[in-house]
């Protein structure tokens, strides 16, 4: 993981966090550490959360109320589950600074257009971003700086949003260590369906198996957990309501894939049924070269340094920023 340069200038004067879970209390983190923001507000509802980023020098000041976080903010990030934004946008649009910037960490960028949109005033920029990257912890004392270091930052602006506005959340997440892409939000879901959606999808469905056996069984396969089942329930232990929003706000992707997935497993049980053991070779090598391709682009897991022995593991970590946010928005 390579040294990121401090910034002589901040790029923001006041970020103003909308949910400060793992995604936005790391963003806060890596903010300060590299002078990419000047200020950061933080909003929670819990009182206890309120008191955590405040007490860990996350954020500056932190609001109950949406409203008085983003007043007088540059950027707004909006880092809650994705069920929540309509609502949050409805509260903070009237209260956004003219030429600010709105934009967010959800893993679903069409519902994000959708119910954000409408909300954001005509002297406000709509930049859309999905930072790829998190772990399955939740709560902003799981944030670190270093989240997203070598991770990809997707980014779905309109079309006709203002270029210096773009420009300016890409500088924020280079700065904190990521690459950028931009993409149609339309693509960007379909790609996210399966890299990431399907896969929680999967690891929620092998764990709730497990949990329905006889409770002897349960407990042969808790004890006796290899690596696999290891990694399904790492990711499993997602925070559930993300990625229930995330699933229903992806719905069409999630099923179209799901769909192809299902005929796959289909065609696996029918070689394994009569034996064709030279169609299952085949199959699991093509795999293997993807698993190949994603180590060569560093792309084999989240590094968190406070757990050394993480970084040396050849599981990956539940992503997605967040991912809603990656985490609980608290």
């Amino acid at each position: 993981m390579s040294a990121l340069p401090v910034r002589d200038t901040p790029i923001f004067d006041r970020m103003a966090l909308i949910g400060v879970g793992l995604i936005g209390s790391s963003l806060a983190r890596a903010a300060r550490r590299w002078n990419l923001v000047r200020e950061v507000v933080g909003c929670a509802r819990s009182v206890a959360t309120r008191e955590t980023i405040l007490a860990q020098g996350i954020c500056d000041r932190a609001y109950a109320d949406a409203a008085e976080a983003v007043a007088g903010a540059d950027l707004v990030m909006l880092c809650t589950p994705l069920g929540a934004y309509a609502e949050i946008a409805a509260r903070i649009g009237p209260h956004l600074q003219a030429e600010s910037i709105v934009s967010d960490a959800g893993s679903v960028k069409q519902s994000v257009i959708r119910d954000v949109g409408p909300y954001v005033p005509d002297h406000v920029h709509f930049v859309p971003g999905h930072p790829i990257a998190g772990t399955e912890k939740t709560g902003p004392e799981a944030g670190f700086a270093e989240l997203f270091q070598d991770r990809w930052a997707i980014l779905t602006p309109p079309p006709g949003t203002d270029q210096a506005a773009i420009s300016k959340v890409s500088a924020l997440w280079r700065g904190a260590g990521s690459m950028v892409e931009i993409m149609d939000p339309r693509h960007h879901d379909r790609v996210l369906a399966i890299t990431s959606h399907l896969p929680h999808l999967i690891a929620y469905t092998i764990v709730s198996t497990a949990a329905d056996l006889e409770n002897g069984d349960k407990q042969e396969v808790i004890k006796f957990s290899a690596g696999g089942f290891r990694d399904f329930t790492r990711i499993a232990a997602s925070d559930p309501v993300m990625w229930r929003d995330i699933f229903l706000n992806n719905r069409e992707a999630v099923l179209d894939v799901l769909q192809r997935f299902n005929e796959d497993i289909t065609a696996l049980q029918r070689a394994i049924r009569w034996g064709e053991g030279e169609v299952l070779e085949d199959r699991f090598r093509r795999t293997r070269e993807i698993r190949r391709g994603v180590v060569a682009a560093h792309q084999a897991g989240s590094f968190d340094p406070r757990e050394p022995e993480r970084a040396h593991g050849d599981a990956e970590t539940a992503e997605h920023g967040a991912d809603g946010s990656g985490g609980a928005a608290g």
